[in-house]
């Protein structure tokens, strides 16, 4: 069964990972890797990768992306949001804190922070405006 809006945003809000899939070049099939993201209730969900990344050079090709949120207890539940990028740019600290919080216990975001902003790859945040949702509680079947 379909979820509700609510219950939908609901499972967004939880600190899940997303996988992420985007076309691919040559004939291969679709880039699929796991993301931290974020979003908030009716706006764009937001993610940072390496700018110089694979990842990041076929989203910015295709021009969209999907990403798939899901979990397994008490029943499972997905939600699937696809659509196009609406910006990309350099990440800003508060970007990266808002992400990184919600994966990680606070003392250890700003060692975690500092440790990416010293990588040789500039992070991007890459922003997605959902058009296209799919989302079901199969434990309510």
């Amino acid at each position: 069964m379909a979820l509700s809006t609510a219950e939908r945003d609901a499972l967004l809000a939880e600190s899940l990972v997303a996988a992420l899939a985007v076309t691919a070049e040559g004939g291969r099939g679709p880039l699929n890797v796991p993301v931290w993201y974020a979003y908030h209730p009716g706006a764009d969900f937001m993610i940072t990768t390496g700018g110089g990344s694979r990842k990041a050079r076929l989203i910015a090709s295709a021009g969209r992306f999907t990403l798939l949120v899901d979990r397994t207890a008490p029943t499972y539940r997905y939600v699937t949001a696809e659509g196009p990028v609406t910006s990309t740019a350099a990440t800003t600290d508060e970007e990266l804190a808002e992400i990184s919080a919600r994966y990680m216990p606070a003392d250890k975001v700003p060692a975690y922070m500092e440790q990416l902003r010293s990588s040789e790859d500039d992070m991007v945040t890459i922003r997605m405006r959902p058009e296209h949702w799919l989302s079901a509680d199969l434990g309510s079947v």
